[in-house]
């Protein structure tokens, strides 16, 4: 008779390998990183890896798709503020702890090398329209409240924001000398800036 599996204890394992993995991707980047790689970071077995992920795709796939709902999760988190200004800096306080991982740049450049994969672009594009949404969410509901400019659609103001989000992340990812948390505070400033009703630009 076959031992009943624990959900939980399954769950915590499979999370575990996600992170190792997460972790040798950053160091090696997705070519580099060997199943045999992940096991020493994970201290498990060969067997178990492939018991949870049938290839090395498969964990780097699970890796993304963990962020989308994350993300997910983190705007049901958001709901309950009143204040849509309060959201948007939670988002990109977020955003700047992200950046602070030192994990973070050699992971960014390792899915960088894999975007000609169908699958990842596939998830890659799923966590962009979670981005955005989130984003759109929030500048919409401080649109009706009067809170940001309105010279331009709240759609086109959240596309910039996450311009501002993305670029931060790629510049934490690919400058050695650039500092996440050394420019966190400028990043809040130019998106309180880029959002005030009285510094809007003419921007037609």
């Amino acid at each position: 008779m076959a031992r009943p599996i624990d959900a939980e204890k399954h769950e915590a394992r499979r999370l575990h390998i996600i992170d190792a993995a997460l972790t040798t991707f950053a160091q090696y980047g997705y070519q580099g990183a060997s199943t045999a790689a992940i096991c020493r970071q994970a201290q498990i077995s060969s067997g178990t890896f492939f018991h949870y992920f049938p290839k090395k795709l498969d964990v780097l796939l699970a890796i993304l798709k963990l962020g989308v709902g994350e993300t997910e999760e983190f705007g049901q988190q958001l709901q309950s503020l009143s204040d849509p200004l309060e959201a948007i800096e939670k988002i990109f306080n977020r955003v700047i702890t992200d950046a602070q991982d030192e994990r973070v740049p050699g992971f960014l450049q390792a899915v960088a090398g894999t975007l000609t994969i169908p699958e990842v672009a596939e998830v890659l594009s799923a966590d962009d329209r979670a981005q955005r949404e989130l984003l759109a969410t929030w500048v919409r509901r401080a649109v009706q409240r009067g809170q940001v400019r309105t010279d331009i659609s709240a759609e086109r103001i959240a596309s910039w924001l996450q311009i501002f989000s993305d670029g931060f992340l790629e510049r934490a990812a690919t400058d050695s000398d650039f500092s996440a948390k050394k420019e966190a505070g400028l990043l809040l400033q130019t998106v309180h800036q880029f959002l005030a009703i009285d510094h809007a630009p003419d921007a037609s």
